[in-house]
């Protein structure tokens, strides 16, 4: 394990980017940090809150070219990260791709994004990022391909319920609500905050592109291809997921399960797990009584690498309510894409992430 290592952010101008910049700046074991930009652009006006850090945007091809550097991680629209992972690899660099080209098979990947995957020998020596769920082959990884933000909510989320084999896998409807952040940073109409503000925004309804990572990645947990109805917003908020997934109960299992056996359930599973909270607080009340802080908050999540987690049980129709909440710009893409790192370099899997949110 090297003392200090050398870090590459390709991509640094959007807000992963800018995040994998300020999480990687605390980190205590990375001593150089290159962004890169297609256009080399003052990193103070582009990162504000990063102002002073004595950061520096380099060209992309610059930061190819580099011969000093352990780890780089790839921020870039879909299509882009096959064409630079290669370079990358074959110099013996590991590589951390937050986009979405190496997350899927090949065949989904070319069904999903309707575009020719040009990098499948790389495919074969990818491992799927949720630290939790493949810890020991992220060990051994060059080549790790972060979840998108939905998925590892969700997947953390139903983890526990896809193993024990309760739930019905022919269809899950999960429904998420996302920060401004999840909209990308370049500028629209609809996006403006004059659209946004006290407002909603659905989007892809007809069929979201991590419908398709949902599906294969809980296939390879359960051994069943599932159809999950996924549905995506915007809320007028700027970072966090809020996140439910409401699966049915098989029927064996629908009058020994309550709230509480399913948290117990929980608890057990993720007890080890530094950054998956389990909210086991009681229920106090029941009936049309509304009672909030059972369930997990975007509030309490945000900025942090902390997913919490949720649950309740309606009964009567025999439906699990799991609520996941995360930070979609830090657990769902800079936080969980160190936290492999750290893993794979063989530091403390918290290492730069042990921040909580403010009040």
């Amino acid at each position: 394990m090297a003392e200090k290592i050398n870090v590459g952010v390709y991509g640094a101008r959007g807000y992963v980017g800018g995040e994998l910049c300020r999480l990687l700046l605390n980190h205590k074991h990375v001593g150089k940090i290159f962004p890169s930009s297609g256009e080399v652009e003052d990193f103070n006006r582009v990162h504000p809150n990063l102002n002073g850090c004595g950061l520096e945007f380099v060209r992309h091809s610059d930061l190819e070219d580099k011969v000093d550097l352990d780890v780089v991680f790839l921020s870039v629209p879909s299509g882009e990260s096959m064409k630079v992972a290669p370079k990358f690899w074959n110099k013996g660099v590991s590589v951390i791709d937050l986009g979405s080209d190496f997350r899927l098979n090949k065949e989904t990947y070319e069904n999903v994004y309707g575009k020719e995957h040009t990098a499948p020998e790389l495919l074969e020596k990818t491992v799927y990022g949720v630290t939790e769920l493949n810890r020991e082959r992220i060990r051994n990884a060059r080549l790790i391909a972060n979840p998108g933000c939905y998925v590892i909510t969700g997947l953390l989320g139903l983890y526990p319920l896809l193993k024990e084999g309760m739930i019905e896998l022919r269809h899950i409807p999960i429904n998420a609500i996302n920060g401004m952040t999840g909209a990308d940073s370049k500028p629209s109409r609809d996006t403006m905050q004059t659209r946004v503000s006290k407002n909603i925004l659905s989007y892809n309804m007809e069929g979201h592109r991590h419908s398709g990572e949902f599906e294969e990645k809980i296939a390879e947990i359960s051994g069943y291809k599932p159809t999950v109805n996924f549905n995506a917003a915007h809320g007028d908020f700027t970072t966090g997921i809020h996140l439910v997934a409401s699966p049915l109960v098989k029927l064996e299992y629908r009058d020994r399960l309550t709230r509480e056996s399913l948290l117990a359930i929980y608890a057990k599973y993720y007890e080890d797990e530094e950054f998956i909270r389990v909210i086991t607080r009681e229920k106090k009340s029941a009936g049309i009584e509304k009672v909030y802080d059972v369930y997990p908050q975007v509030r309490n999540i945000r900025g942090t690498n902390y997913c919490d987690i949720g649950l309740d049980y309606d009964r009567e129709r025999g439906i699990v309510k799991v609520i996941a909440v995360a930070d979609n710009l830090v657990r769902g893409s800079a936080g969980s894409a160190i936290q492999n790192m750290n893993v794979m370099m063989g530091f403390n899997e918290g290492e730069g992430l042990r921040l909580y949110s403010s009040p």
